[in-house]
């Protein structure tokens, strides 16, 4: 993952790159499960993405996003849309193992987009977060960290 623009000094980046570098491992359970037929497996580890996703996605949706909206608005809504892709796949595994035979297929696919979701998110969002926020922005992902939680935190109620 990127590391030469500085913008993991920044405690709120670098815990969404710990969040992309326990989302890559855990789709390498998923692609060896895949290998092994373990399609009960696959669901498993698509809900524990889902479950790092989730505080992460809502920390780049509720602050880091709005916050770039207005300068990248394009590149913004892509990142939104596969976000509502790669949720609505492993949602079907939400319950347990989806019954249809073509979800591993198309877990593995979404999993591929995620990857290379994740890519854009490093060597360009969060590169380009660190010259376009300002403190007050910054407070706003941080506020919403702190209500989510995360990897490292558990959510405040």
């Amino acid at each position: 993952m990127c590391e030469y623009c500085g913008c993991q000094s920044l405690a709120a980046i670098d815990e969404l790159t710990r969040e992309h570098d326990t989302v890559v491992n855990l789709i390498g359970e998923v692609r060896g499960a895949r290998r092994d037929g373990d399609v009960p497996r696959m669901a498993v580890l698509a809900r524990e993405i889902d479950a790092v996703l989730v505080p992460h996605t809502a920390v780049e949706e509720g602050a880091l996003f709005p916050a770039m909206a207005e300068e990248f608005p394009d590149q913004i809504a892509v990142l939104e849309a596969e976000h509502r892709r790669i949720e609505a796949v492993l949602a079907e595994a939400e319950e347990g193992v989806p019954a249809d035979p073509a979800w591993p297929d198309r877990l593995i696919e979404v999993l591929a987009l995620l990857r290379e979701h994740i890519l854009k998110e490093q060597d360009g969002v969060f590169p380009a977060a660190l010259a376009v926020l300002d403190t007050e922005q910054w407070e706003m992902v941080d506020a919403v960290r702190s209500r989510v939680g995360g990897l490292t935190q558990a959510p405040n109620r």
